[in-house]
């Protein structure tokens, strides 16, 4: 297990939560509502998807990828100001030990498992798409 590899099943979670929060929203469309009550869930799904951004960037960071292109990619200008924002967390999770990712791992399987559930026909057809990570070494 490595940092990156972590950092990309955080983002599965991430994305798999983002999914989960918008069927919702779909379903709440005509359900009563106070415009305050809407406007919190849709920033839940700002907030979420930011975070799924900062957590590909961090994975991408911690796979190699340099500032310049994460910076080009983020679309920013300023790479030293992208990798400051960034840089202590990629160093963070590059610290971390072997065993503290293996057991922040722990539970993948169920994102195989959702990813299977909700799979449609247009989507790849993986069975282990989360779990392959794992097989990347």
């Amino acid at each position: 297990m490595t940092p990156e590899i972590l950092a990309r099943i955080a983002t599965a979670r991430a994305a798999r939560d983002l999914s989960d929060l918008a069927r919702l929203a779909v379903a709440s469309t005509a359900q009563p509502a106070s415009p305050t009550e809407r406007i919190r869930e849709a920033r839940r799904l700002r907030e979420l998807a930011n975070q799924i951004v900062d957590l590909v960037t961090l994975a991408e960071a911690l796979g190699g990828a340099g500032w310049e292109e994460i910076t080009e990619a983020l679309g920013r200008r300023d790479a030293a100001t992208v990798e400051q924002e960034f840089g202590e967390d990629v160093a963070e999770w590059g610290a971390t030990p072997e065993a503290a990712l293996e057991a922040a791992a722990e539970g993948h399987e169920a994102l195989d498992d959702w990813y299977a559930r909700h799979r449609e026909d247009q989507d790849p057809e993986l069975p282990t798409p989360v779990a392959d990570l794992l097989h990347r070494l």
